[in-house]
């Protein structure tokens, strides 16, 4: 079992690696300029180059891969000669707001700017404030004659500024989008990776995905959980019930009422159940609208209707395959042996049927476990619920490659994961299971 455990992490990651890159490359050749989507519709080709250069878009698609799941911190030292470090801090009322500065050998916190053409240096300071220098002397020479400078911006890019050059620089400041020329003409986004459990900054967002992610994830997951404890127990008990009276009217009325519920389209279901509760009874809230980050304790009924539509489709599907798997079980020849040496009903029921019966189910609970975190994008649309699903289509439409790439693993994760659990279900259930 362990050597199974092993190999199936193993394939786990291989799995999600591969996945990382196939979605990295259909993001890159898919319709859409995330540049423009942030600019807004009336941007110049000119604000676009600018701002398509500040997110390294025009670095080659594998040097931005390695730089996500690795970071780029690394690649910024090889330029600029200087350690990486990132300081998370307070900033007004932006909390954890993280900041990258170069390291110098004396231990000095490092950042750069240029202002009329001019080089300074920004000094971190004791008390969080910065002291700007007069830094002329780091400008260097390239082999085309032309002096050159890499160094940390105030943006948290490594960037190389190139002097006397007049490119265009647009940054969204409080009062708009802001213009500034001498910028620079090569940016390097600081990250320090994936792996070490950064996957970068949304581009939609403008705050890491870590945070912006993390907040959905747990939404979802509530949605998920409470569908997952409403429906799977109603669904197996149905099931049993119509399968141990298979052809009675109960069976009857319990298929008829899980192919209902199975056949309906989440968006139907919902719309139908906002009209009934919401509009006509007025019981219930028609939308989830968090108007706090405790929103969800501080009113539970705006989960009901989400819940319960997510649940319906869930109890209908389960309900029949479960059906389907004790009909089967029930008339397999080792039942009909059961009875035959003279076992009660009650005990054919749970020494045989039971487990052999929920083999079935349980991959189908399984596999739908991804699609209740993941899949509830329609639930979530309907109902403006702020989960992982709508967070995944936003962020396709803005064309957010981290934050696609984020929920791609998280969602790969879920798949891969809760099979590896249902495998060792498996096991409990069936003890002539075994995995080597």
């Amino acid at each position: 079992m362990a050597r199974y455990i092993v190999r199936r992490l193993l394939t786990m990651l291989l799995t999600m690696i591969l996945v990382s890159m196939l979605v990295f490359a259909i993001v890159e050749i898919a319709p859409g300029n995330v540049a423009r989507n942030i600019l807004g519709a009336y941007a110049t080709p000119e604000q676009e180059a600018s701002m398509s250069r500040q997110l390294g878009l025009t670095r080659p698609v594998s040097i931005r891969y390695i730089s996500w799941l690795f970071g780029s911190d690394w690649q910024a030292k090889g330029e600029i000669g200087l350690p990486m470090a990132q300081i998370i801090s307070e900033q007004g009322l932006v909390k954890n707001a993280r900041e990258w500065w170069a390291v110098a050998p004396n231990g000095e916190h490092l950042q750069w700017t240029v202002e009329e053409g001019k080089l300074y240096k920004l000094v971190l300071l004791a008390d969080g404030n910065t002291e700007k220098i007069l830094d002329e002397s780091s400008w260097k020479a390239g082999e085309d004659g032309d002096e050159y400078f890499w160094g940390v911006d105030t943006a948290n890019r490594a960037a190389k500024w190139v002097k006397g050059s007049k490119d265009i620089e647009y940054r969204l400041d409080y009062s708009g989008w802001v213009e500034s020329t001498g910028a620079p003409v090569e940016y390097i986004p600081l990250s320090k990776g994936l792996i070490r459990g950064d996957a970068g900054v949304s581009l939609r967002y403008q705050a890491p995905v870590s945070e912006v992610i993390g907040r959905r994830i747990l939404n979802s997951f509530i949605l998920a959980a409470l569908a997952i404890v409403v429906s799977i127990p109603t669904a197996v008990i149905l099931g049993l019930i119509a399968g141990l009276n298979e052809g009675k009217l109960i069976d009857r009325i319990i298929s008829i009422g899980g192919l209902i519920t199975a056949g309906s389209p989440d968006f139907a279901t919902g719309i139908l159940l906002i009209m009934v509760f919401a509009i006509w009874l007025k019981v219930l809230p028609g939308a989830a609208v968090f108007t706090s980050a405790d929103a969800l304790w501080k009113n539970p009924n705006l989960l009901v209707l989400p819940v319960l539509t997510a649940s319906l489709v869930e109890i209908g599907y389960v309900l029949r395959i479960t059906r389907s798997s004790v009909v089967e079980v029930m008339n397999s020849p080792y039942v009909r042996t059961a009875i035959l040496k003279g076992l009660t009903y009650r005990q054919v029921v749970t020494r045989h049927v039971l487990r052999n019966a929920m083999m079935a189910p349980i991959t189908v609970i399984m596999l739908h476990v991804n699609w209740f975190i993941g899949g509830l994008v329609v639930v979530e649309s309907v109902f403006g619920y702020p989960g992982l699903g709508s967070f995944i289509l936003n962020a396709a439409l803005f064309k957010d490659v981290y934050s696609i790439e984020a929920g791609a693993m998280v969602l790969i994760l879920l798949a891969v994961g809760t099979q590896l659990i249902a495998d060792l279900i498996y096991s409990l259930v069936n003890p002539r299971i075994r995995y080597s």
